[in-house]
């Protein structure tokens, strides 16, 4: 991994990005909005993990904050938690490192951009492994702490990244727990890059079925998904051939230009 700093944080204050983590407005500009950038986007993120569900199986989504993907999760079984308390949520007030469901409960948990904000990591793959049934599994889309993404993040100052931290320590926090949209894009890279650490701390609970690198410029000019930036729109023309130049770079130059990450872990 390139590292431009080894830590860098930023204050609420610091934030240039628009109506931070506010799940009401991002909701009502999504579902008003003509511009194709972020649902092109969500496609992405959320359509691939139609392939590790089956028609009469049971999840949930933690951490859903919106709540974009049952847009794309077809499986009729699939239900939203979060720690918030929005109408759109099935389950309210959920905190995925100790959620109150029974143990064995689900074939599948979703996870979208929210291990990052996690205090206690550990906590949660824990929670994760109880909750879901044997040979569950448990369908992750991460951040990947790429160069261009630590320059966007040092550039919007928004969230922020420590790869000082020791992910695996129970103690202390990854991020602030007083504010769950608190986050550091580094923790994924400190949980997965380094699979001996991963096999040590987790391979007890959890096996990697599937991994992929993805997206750039598609998220770089989405306009964001909760927290809002500006965006050129696109037709699906040139989001389609936008996508095809990200799989290129991501594939020749990943730790250059990768934002996001794949992840499918499965219960043992």
């Amino acid at each position: 991994m390139i590292k431009i700093f080894k830590k860098v944080q930023f204050s609420h204050n610091e934030n240039r990005m628009k109506s931070i983590a506010d799940t009401k407005i991002a909701r009502e500009l999504y579902y008003s909005s003509k511009s194709k950038n972020v649902k092109f986007l969500l496609s992405e993120r959320f359509s691939w993990m139609n392939d590790f569900i089956q028609d009469k199986e049971t999840g949930i989504e933690v951490g859903s904050g919106a709540g974009f993907s049952k847009d794309f999760i077809k499986n009729k079984n699939f239900k939203l938690t979060d720690i918030g308390e929005d109408d759109h949520l099935d389950f309210k007030k959920i905190d995925a490192q100790s959620t109150g469901f029974e143990g064995e409960s689900f074939d599948y948990v979703i996870a979208s951009n929210m291990i990052h904000h996690i205090p206690y990591p550990i906590k949660f793959f824990k929670e994760m492994n109880r909750i879901l049934k044997k040979g569950g599994k448990l369908i992750i889309f991460e951040s990947y702490c790429s160069l261009i993404f630590q320059l966007a993040t040092i550039i919007m100052k928004h969230e922020g990244f420590d790869f000082t931290l020791d992910v695996w320590d129970e103690k202390n926090p990854k991020s602030d727990e007083k504010n769950a949209w608190h986050g550091n894009i580094a923790v994924p890279h400190l949980i997965f890059d380094d699979k001996a650490k991963f096999e040590k701390n987790l391979g007890k609970h959890f096996k990697i079925e599937y991994e992929k690198l993805t997206e750039c410029f598609i998220f770089l000019n989405s306009g964001g998904v909760t927290s809002k930036t500006k965006c050129i729109p696109l037709n699906n023309f040139f989001l389609n051939l936008l996508n095809k130049i990200d799989r290129i770079l991501v594939k020749l130059f990943p730790k250059i230009f990768c934002m996001g990450r794949r992840i499918v872990l499965k219960k043992n």
